[in-house]
């Protein structure tokens, strides 16, 4: 078995994964939502705190498990320096305490694991990738042949929904909020702008949608004077163009791609509006869909031990005193996973 720790952000969680037949075993996941909401977004500090509390009270739930383990696996890139550390740490000390291998995972490529959580993997596929931290399409060819052929310019999806949910007084995170307020809403009432739409770039930015969404509560006398109506048809104006937007580039990326699968993965995948608006494009293109179950899709160990499966027969560790974290600005640099 393979343990796997995930402290990138705001979630502290521990996974046991059978190697073999890729089962979870164990799993658990702490969030720390409520001890960020107050701030209206992830403070790395109090983050940091929390995880150093929380993940050893689930290591313990998992010790029985020590004597089968044949590896410690661990998120090391990208996230928030001082929250990986935390998971970082725990699993140096596992993997000299009990001598077993050090793996280093890439979170992203987790996320895409993500679908494969319990079985084999469905490769090759198209990935759009929405979270808290990045909106991205990748090429998946193989565990290690990950190409990036679109991301942001700016915000990410996730990213958008918790600031823009922020400027509305909804409270933190904004996601959930949002979507379940756009069911009451009227989609077409304020006329948001569709980013990029008359350009070329298969690129996604968000920075102009955000701003005209603070234009328009300003508009209804900012957040204290907007009714619950005018929030709701915010709202669903607001999902209505990230949908536009995410589906007119993942159009050119279809025309351009001939591979039959195509998933959603990340925190954001798990909106049923953009799910829905998924499926019906992949069934005019002709493209098998893939989604994660709900429980994954935000950040998890599963997905993290999942992914370190396909590392640990390629016996591609990492020294205990070696394992660095990555800088996501590097990570974009490189436009490769």
């Amino acid at each position: 078995m393979i343990l796997s720790i995930e402290s990138s952000c705001d979630d502290s969680s521990i996974a046991i994964t059978e190697i073999d037949s890729k089962k979870l075993i164990f799993h658990k996941k702490i969030s720390q939502e409520l001890q960020h909401a107050k701030y209206g977004g992830v403070v790395p500090e109090l983050a940091s705190r929390l995880h150093a509390t929380a993940l050893p009270n689930i290591l313990q739930e998992c010790s029985s498990y020590f004597d089968s383990l044949k590896a410690i696996a661990v998120t090391n890139q990208p996230g928030l320096g001082v929250t990986l550390l935390e998971g970082i740490s725990m699993a140096k000390t596992l993997s000299v305490m009990l001598d077993i291998p050090l793996i280093g995972v890439h979170h992203l490529k987790g996320h895409i694991y993500s679908l494969f959580i319990g079985q084999e993997a469905t490769l090759p596929l198209l990935v759009l990738l929405i979270s808290g931290g990045h909106t991205m399409v990748v090429r998946v060819q193989s565990y290690d042949d990950m190409t990036i052929l679109a991301t942001s310019m700016d915000d990410s999806v996730g990213e958008s929904f918790d600031k823009c949910a922020k400027m509305m007084g909804l409270g933190y995170p904004g996601g959930p909020i949002i979507e379940q307020l756009a069911k009451s809403g009227d989609e077409n009432r304020f006329d948001l702008p569709v980013p990029l739409r008359n350009s070329p770039l298969i690129a996604f930015s968000l920075s102009g949608l955000k701003n005209a969404v603070r234009l328009a509560v300003q508009s209804c006398g900012g957040a204290d004077g907007m009714s619950h109506q005018d929030k709701c048809d915010l709202a669903a104006s607001f999902q209505k163009a990230i949908k536009l937007h995410l589906l007119q580039k993942s159009k050119k990326i279809f025309k351009q791609e001939s591979i039959k699968n195509f998933a959603l993965v990340g925190g954001a995948s798990a909106n049923l509006y953009i799910r829905d608006a998924y499926e019906k494009l992949c069934l005019e293109f002709g493209k098998n869909m893939l989604v994660a179950p709900l429980e994954y899709c935000s950040d998890n160990a599963a997905m993290i031990g999942r992914y370190a499966i396909d590392l640990y027969h390629k016996n591609e560790f990492i020294d205990p005193n070696e394992i660095d974290i990555i800088s996501t600005r590097k990570l974009q640099a490189q436009m490769q996973l």
